[in-house]
């Protein structure tokens, strides 16, 4: 049983919400979202809120309940307040620039790796800081997570990309022979 599932989901002023040939489809202020809507589960709106339930009794059913619920939390959130993610770029000569809807990242290759921002989000750079916005939980943390992917921050020395805020375990390096 979903805990999460069980509760219906408040829809906040100004949102709209519908469920059209198997499509959960939320309209808000920041934009608006589509997500294809498994057949094991049944999403229902009604009096200001959202209600999901399994369809049937089967496992998958029981298993995506919660899931989908999660999901059009997530969805009625970043409609109304975009969910946020920031990366910092540390290392000498490691540097970031906005082109236009490209990102260039200079860290430690022999060439700069360019990449495009995906639709629906917004990048800002500010001294080595890079904010990802944008609607879609899910669009925001796997950009977020490609970024970090190019220089993973190194136990040595810490240079890197990393989140905000995460803590890089360092290694102790070599000991000079006595």
């Amino acid at each position: 049983m979903s805990r999460l599932g069980k509760k219906s989901i408040h829809i906040p002023s100004g949102t709209e919400v519908a469920v059209l040939d198997n499509e959960l489809i939320v309209k808000g202020k920041g934009g608006t979202l589509k997500k294809p809507v498994h057949s094991g589960v049944a999403i229902t709106v009604a009096d200001g809120a959202v209600s999901v339930s399994p369809a049937n009794s089967s496992r998958l059913s029981k298993a995506l309940w919660g899931t989908y619920a999660a999901h059009v939390n997530n969805m009625l959130k970043g409609v109304n307040t975009p969910f946020v993610k920031k990366l910092e770029v540390q290392g000498i000569g490691y540097k970031v620039d906005l082109q236009g809807k490209v990102l260039v990242l200079s860290v430690g290759f022999s060439h700069p790796v360019r990449m495009d921002i995906p639709e629906g989000l917004t990048a800002a750079v500010e001294k080595g800081v890079i904010t990802i916005s944008g609607a879609d939980k899910d669009v925001v943390g796997q950009f977020a997570a490609v970024i970090r992917a190019v220089k993973k921050p190194e136990p040595y020395k810490g240079k890197g990309i990393r989140y905000q805020g995460e803590v890089v375990r360092m290694k102790e390096g070599k000991k000079a022979g006595a």
